[in-house]
């Protein structure tokens, strides 16, 4: 199984970015796709999901300026960044998880300028 995220890079605050999770080994379909991040030298955090039935939930921060949603390709995720703020800065992670299962990628770097 792996968890390939990419579409991270150096974004101006006021920006977007969009972030992309492809999965390779399971089928995509059957788990909860969240989407977590790390902002330097703090906890990883929750910040979107989207479940099996494409039911969706946002961490507040960022209610209103990120969507989760599915892709056109059967085994992708994303995830849509807009109005980025510099607190948005942290590695980005994709999580798929089903009863106890669960898998993690690499993670990819969004840093947002002030």
């Amino acid at each position: 199984v792996q968890l390939v995220e990419s579409g991270g890079g150096l974004v101006q605050a006021g920006g977007s970015l969009r972030l992309s999770c492809a999965a390779s080994g399971i089928t995509f379909d059957d788990y909860v796709i969240g989407w977590f991040r790390q902002p330097p030298g703090k906890q990883r955090e929750l910040v979107a999901i989207i479940t099996s039935d494409g039911s969706t939930d946002y961490a507040e921060s960022v209610k209103g300026r990120f969507a989760i949603s599915r892709g056109n390709a059967k085994n992708t995720r994303y995830l849509q960044m807009n109005s980025l703020k510099p607190e948005d800065t942290a590695v980005y992670y994709c999580n798929a998880r089903i009863a106890n299962l669960e898998f993690w990628g690499r993670g990819t770097q969004v840093t947002v300028s002030s």
